[in-house]
């Protein structure tokens, strides 16, 4: 199985590049989670939100291949639990689709890749930091592959 993560922001801090190193690692090689990094849209003094956020919308809408299974990070979707989240990666996995998540920038999904989602997850209530999300989203995926497979990590 095969994850693709679209993320907006570059030049993420060894703290994270190191984190999700270390649960690449821990992966088998036929679960692959790869991140593939988006430019930051300018937000100058004189650029309006909604101006970078529809050239970061842009860039991800651009960057999904058709028939990829499309799931939303988004505050406002639907929260899983790691079981849940398990269980989407065995429906995934039957279905036999590259799955593709998006993470917003600064301010979020535009509606328009909100609405190409096939699903919007919430990681939380909270808003959390774009790297954290990157550290809490691959381990969350590890988790999750480690319930299906009856591996100690999860209890």
């Amino acid at each position: 199985m095969k994850i693709q993560v679209l993320a907006i922001g570059t030049k993420m801090p060894a703290w994270v590049q190191d984190a999700c190193h270390e649960y690449h690692k821990r992966l088998p090689k036929d679960f692959v989670v790869e991140f593939k990094e988006l430019p930051l849209a300018n937000r100058g003094k004189n650029t309006p939100v909604k101006v970078a956020k529809e050239k970061e919308a842009h860039n991800i809408l651009a960057s999904i291949q058709p028939g990829q299974l499309v799931v939303a990070l988004d505050s406002q979707g639907q929260s899983w639990s790691t079981e849940k989240l398990s269980e989407n990666i065995a429906s995934w996995q039957m279905d036999g689709k590259a799955i593709t998540l998006l993470i917003g920038g600064p301010d979020g999904l535009t509606r328009e890749c909100i609405q190409r989602a096939d699903a919007v997850w919430s990681l939380s209530a909270l808003t959390l930091p774009h790297p954290l999300v990157r550290v809490l989203l691959i381990e969350q995926l590890y988790r999750a592959w480690s319930l299906l497979n009856n591996h100690p990590y999860h209890k």
